[in-house]
């Protein structure tokens, strides 16, 4: 293989900032991972982070949109989501106590992907989750 050919794949969806465009995320994701042991993780990781961009940013106004991008390789799936950003702080991941009802999806997030990677930029945020593939049984790509 010639050293700067790269065998990942990676696909994009822009939507607009609508509650009902979570279900499109996930849907897409699904399509994309059939087949793969990863999916359900994958798509459970994009649902959160499509949710948290329509609730916590300018993703969820009414000419809001948020950026979703999928990488897969042989080594990891990559997923991310930009944001429209729009607020003083950027997303973090918190381990709440089991009482509080806010709060709680970043800690999710990076309790089932393998990293979890937030960069914040003038035009808003991107959280990458990244579920490495090595990690399953046999070190099987999806």
């Amino acid at each position: 293989m010639h050293e700067y050919t790269s065998t990942a794949r990676v696909w994009g969806l822009t939507c607009p900032g609508f509650p009902e465009e979570v279900s499109r995320a996930r849907r897409w994701t699904r399509d994309i991972l059939r087949g793969s042991p990863l999916a359900e993780d994958a798509e459970l990781i994009v649902s959160e982070l499509s949710a948290n961009a329509i609730l916590h940013t300018a993703s969820g106004l009414t000419s809001g949109s948020f950026h979703l991008a999928l990488a897969v390789s042989s080594q990891v799936i990559a997923l991310s989501v930009t944001d429209a950003g729009g607020t003083g702080t950027a997303p973090k991941v918190e381990h709440q106590d089991q009482e509080a009802e806010h709060g709680r999806g970043l800690g999710m997030v990076s309790a089932i992907a393998h990293r979890v990677v937030v960069h914040d930029s003038d035009g808003g945020h991107t959280v990458t989750a990244e579920l490495f593939t090595a990690a399953l049984p046999g070190g099987h790509p999806c």
